[in-house]
């Protein structure tokens, strides 16, 4: 499986009292995030604009498969990188359990946006969005909700101008019941 190298946020976790005595059960590229304490939210610190957008825009990209955001606590401090972290509580999701359902799902959807980036090689850093597009308006035999998902992912990433990130399976996440959920697809360039 292709995926971009793993690059984790050095930042520390930012004081405030919602995050006080929190455990950290999780670090990506651009967030942080925290056990909420009660087995179904977290809280999640987020430095990247192009995160804060996908989870809190009017016109974000929304349903089954993309993560419910309960609160946004607002500004709570700056990264390194000179980006505000924003505090989000959301729904817990969990890491997708290798050789599950979801987790096969998962790494065809992968494999298929890694093909479709091969076939756009040429395009350069436009590559990612079109084989996004690509995969949104084609049959691939998923589900009518997979499909409407990438579709919704593919019109959000051309409203904001960012980039899609299908092939870091960090970003691919599953809930308690096994849905499959896009927790972190895009990024800024």
């Amino acid at each position: 499986m292709m995926e971009r190298p793993k690059v984790t946020l050095p930042d520390p976790v930012p004081p405030h009292p919602l995050l006080d005595g929190k455990t950290e059960i999780g670090r990506g590229e651009y967030s942080i995030v925290l056990d909420k304490g009660d087995d179904e939210r977290v809280y999640k610190v987020i430095s990247s604009p192009a995160d804060y957008f996908l989870h809190t825009a009017e016109d974000r990209p929304a349903g089954r498969h993309f993560p419910v955001v309960h609160q946004d606590h607002g500004i709570i401090g700056r990264a390194i990188s000179g980006y505000p972290f924003h505090l989000l509580e959301m729904e817990k999701l969990y890491p997708l359990e290798l050789g599950s359902e979801t987790a096969m799902l998962a790494l065809q959807l992968i494999n298929l946006y890694w093909s479709a980036c091969r076939q756009w090689s040429q395009l350069g850093t436009e590559m990612g969005r079109i084989a996004l597009h690509h995969l949104a308006v084609s049959p691939l035999g998923l589900s009518p909700n997979l499909q409407a998902a990438l579709k919704s992912l593919s019109d959000f990433v051309d409203e904001y101008q960012v980039l899609p990130d299908l092939l870091n399976p960090d970003n691919l996440m599953m809930r308690k019941d096994g849905t499959l959920v896009f927790s972190d697809p895009v990024f800024i360039a």
